[in-house]
């Protein structure tokens, strides 16, 4: 269909179109959500479908939507700097919406909550396009949005402590691999939110948490050979999310559990691998 036809839908306040069968509107919304036009992706196809996801239109079918939308995940996995970065960065957006969906009014059994988030989990830690802002396309941004996602499954009542623990390591999995570009568009923040509503939680023991944060901490002050490559890209991701986190724990509303002890290991943490900053003796 032409933009001018959603274009009205929107001026409808996104009403469902009662001149079209829904699959069919689904369907090309979701090949919408791959587009490298981002007035299409970002402006229309998105929009669009998390507003009748959260206004229940999808909730007889809310299974096969998501399923769908994590399909999307898989396609052109593994590329780096190609438009297929889209499909997979938004339908993420899309799967998300579903989780919350379900997290506010149960909707569907738990196994299939935890699927997604396998899913979800796979596609991140395999993820290689980390572009943030493409000019002249807009956001890929795929792991700020895979941090999303990982935040909006820690609020599902679906999941406990297991599962909780595991979204902590898919997390530092993701912070820790190796990567050609540091995360420079806001990704360290979105991860640390997804992290702080873990915690928020208040379901994971500190004993789970202390060598999280250790193994974080012992990437964070590390850095490359003087070659070709940026001696930062081994630890600047590691770095970047301990600060994130730390800003986050101490400043944000309603402390979780662990609040004091977590900050007194993130200061220590911080201050063992920035030394020449934050030494006890200033040189």
């Amino acid at each position: 269909m032409s933009g001018s036809y959603w274009s009205q839908v929107q001026a409808r306040g996104l009403a469902v179109p009662s001149d079209r069968p829904l699959d069919d509107l689904t369907a090309e919304l979701t090949r919408m959500l791959g587009s490298p036009d981002p007035a299409l992706r970002d402006g229309t196809a998105y929009p669009t479908l998390a507003t009748w996801v959260d206004r229940g239109v999808y909730d007889d079918l809310l299974a096969g939507l998501g399923d769908g939308m994590a399909a999307g995940l898989r396609v052109g996995v593994g590329e780096t700097d190609t438009d297929t970065v889209f499909r997979r960065s938004f339908s993420v957006l899309v799967l998300a919406e579903c989780i919350a969906r379900d997290n506010g009014r149960p909707l569907l059994p738990g196994g299939k909550i935890l699927d997604w988030g396998d899913r979800v989990a796979t596609w991140l830690l395999r993820e290689r396009d980390l572009r943030g802002f493409v000019p002249g396309k807009g956001w890929a941004h795929a792991v700020a949005h895979g941090a999303d996602a990982l935040g909006t499954l820690a609020l599902s009542p679906h999941v406990y402590t297991p599962e909780l623990t595991v979204v902590l390591d898919v997390i530092a999995d993701r912070v820790l691999l190796p990567v050609d570009r540091l995360f420079t568009a806001g990704e360290p923040d979105r991860l640390a939110l997804a992290t702080m509503k873990v915690l928020h939680r208040n379901l994971v023991p500190l004993r789970v948490l202390e060598p999280w944060i250790a193994r974080l901490a012992a990437a964070a002050g590390t850095q490359g050979s003087y070659d070709d490559r940026d001696p930062y890209l081994v630890g600047g991701n590691a770095q970047a999310f301990l600060r994130a986190l730390y800003l986050q724990l101490a400043m944000g509303p309603k402390p979780p559990e662990h609040r004091t002890d977590l900050l007194l290991v993130l200061v220590d943490a911080l201050k063992a691998t920035n030394p020449h900053y934050l030494g006890t003796t200033p040189e």
